[in-house]
C-alpha cells in the first residue's frame, strides 16, 4: 500500500516521541526504586535534622558548602557508553607563555607601581638673526638638562664602548707612533662593526702578527690572505684587508711612516671617512677639530628632537654650531655607551631612562600590553574498558599585562 510523504514523516515523529518517553520513563522507574529501598530513612533523617538545627544550614551554605557545579565537576566532552567506570580525570598544567614585544621593553619602578612614560616637546635649535644680521644658533632650551642626565645614568651602567672603544685598543708598551697608527686601524676596523666583535680582532693582530708585530711594518710585511684571516671577524673583512695595506703604503709614502695629522690628510686614506677622522684627531693627536657622528649620535640627538637630519655629516654640522667645544670629544662616547645600553636601535628600555618620565624625551615608548595564555589539559579515562578513550580539553586564558 503506498503512503504518501506526509504520511510517513508523521510515523517517524510518533517513533521519536515513543523513544523519548521510553527513556524518560526508565529512568523514572530506576529513580523510583532507589527511593524506595534506601530513600525514605535518608529523607526521614534528613528531616529530623533540619527539624533540630535550622540555622546550621543557612551557615554550611554560606561558608564551606560548594556550588553544585563545583560538585558535579567538569562534564565529559563524549558520551560515556552505559554500564562503564567513572570517568577518572587527570589534569596537567602547562606553564604560562608570555609574548614580549621586542620594541618597547618593560617599564618597572623599583618600588611601587609601574612608571609613567611622558613624551616630551621637541625643543629644537633655533636659528636668529641679531642686530647686525648674522645669523646666530641659539640651542636647545633644554640641553644642557637633557646631557646631565644621560650623563648619571651613563655612570651606572658600563656599556661596551668603556672597556672596548676603538680608543682604548692600542697596546700600552707600544711607542707613541705606533700606538697612534693602531688607532687608525681599530677605527678603520670598526666601521659596521661591534665594539665586542672589533676588540677581538684587535687583540688577534696584537698577538699572532709575526715580528715586529702590530706596527706599521708588520702591516707591510704581513700577506694579505694572512691579514684577511686575522680580521675575519669584523664586517666587510675583505674590503678592510684591501684598505689597511693600501693605507700603510700611503703613510710611508706621503706622510713619513707616520698618520697624518689634519682631517684632510685622514679623509685622503682609503676606507676613511669623516667620524674616523674627527675621533682620530682626539685620540691620536689630542685636537678636538669637529665631533665624530657615528649612527648612535646621529639617532639619538634626532629623536630628542634637536634637529631634524637625515646624514650623519648633516648632524656634526648642526651639533658644532652651538655645542660647547669642550663636549666635541666626549659627546660621542657618551652617546655611544647610552645607544648600547638604554636606547637601543631596537628595543629602547625607556622605562630605564630618566628622560622617559621627565617628560623630556619626544621619543619616549609606551609600554605594549601582552597577551598571556594559559593552558590546561584535560585527559579523561574511562575505567573497565579494554583500550581506553582518551580526550584532551583546553582552556585559554587570556589576560592583559603590561611588559
Amino acid at each position: 500500500m503506498k503512503t504518501s510523504r506526509l504520511a510517513r514523516e508523521a510515523a517517524s515523529i510518533g517513533k521519536t516521541s515513543e523513544l523519548v518517553t521510553r527513556r524518560q520513563t526508565r529512568s523514572f522507574a530506576t529513580t523510583l526504586n532507589a527511593f524506595s529501598a534506601n530513600g525514605a530513612a535518608a529523607f526521614a533523617a534528613k528531616q529530623e535534622d533540619n527539624d533540630d538545627d535550622s540555622s546550621s544550614l543557612s551557615s554550611l551554605s554560606s561558608s564551606g558548602a560548594r556550588d553544585i557545579e563545583d560538585a558535579a565537576g567538569p562534564s565529559s566532552a563524549r558520551k560515556r557508553k552505559r554500564g562503564t567506570a567513572t570517568p577518572r580525570s587527570t589534569v596537567t598544567t602547562v606553564e604560562a607563555t608570555t609574548r614580549i614585544s621586542r620594541r618597547k621593553s618593560a617599564i618597572k619602578a623599583e618600588d611601587g607601581p609601574p612608571a609613567k612614560i611622558k613624551k616630551g616637546r621637541k625643543q629644537p635649535a633655533k636659528k636668529v638673526v641679531n642686530e647686525s644680521g648674522e645669523v646666530d644658533i641659539h640651542p636647545p632650551a633644554n640641553w644642557e638638562i637633557i646631557y646631565e642626565a644621560v650623563q648619571e645614568m651613563r655612570k651606572k651602567v658600563l656599556a661596551p664602548v668603556d672597556t672596548m672603544g676603538c680608543e682604548s685598543l692600542a697596546e700600552d708598551t707600544r711607542s707613541p707612533r705606533d700606538k697612534r697608527f693602531q688607532t687608525l686601524i681599530a677605527l678603520m676596523l670598526s666601521s659596521q662593526t661591534k665594539d665586542t666583535t672589533n676588540a677581538v680582532a684587535m687583540s688577534r693582530l696584537q698577538k699572532e702578527l709575526p715580528p715586529p708585530g702590530f706596527t706599521l711594518e708588520g702591516i707591510l710585511a704581513v700577506d694579505p690572505v694572512r691579514l684577511n684571516e686575522l680580521i675575519y671577524a669584523v664586517g666587510f673583512h675583505n674590503n678592510k684587508t684591501r684598505y689597511i695595506k693600501a693605507t700603510a703604503q700611503i703613510l710611508v709614502d706621503k706622510f713619513n711612516s707616520e698618520i697624518p695629522d689634519t682631517i684632510e690628510g685622514l679623509i685622503s686614506l682609503p676606507g676613511v671617512g669623516p667620524k674616523m677622522a674627527y675621533l682620530c684627531m682626539s685620540v691620536a693627536w689630542g685636537r678636538d677639530e669637529g665631533i665624530g657622528v657615528d649612527v648612535h649620535v646621529h639617532r639619538i640627538t634626532n629623536l630628542w628632537g634637536w634637529h631634524k637630519t637625515r646624514q650623519p655629516e648633516e648632524t656634526r654640522a648642526a651639533l658644532e654650531a652651538w655645542l660647547p667645544r669642550e663636549k666635541w670629544h666626549e659627546i660621542n662616547h657618551l652617546l655611544v655607551g647610552f645607544g648600547q645600553t638604554i636606547c637601543l636601535p631596537v628595543g629602547r628600555k625607556c622605562g630605564e631612562c630618566t628622560l622617559s618620565t621627565g617628560r623630556l624625551c619626544p621619543g619616549a615608548v609606551a609600554p605594549k600590553t601582552a597577551v598571556v595564555k594559559k593552558k590546561r589539559k584535560l585527559e579523561e579515562v574511562v575505567e573497565g574498558s579494554g583500550e581506553g578513550v582518551k580526550e584532551e580539553v583546553e582552556d585559554v586564558l587570556v589576560k592583559n599585562e603590561d611588559v
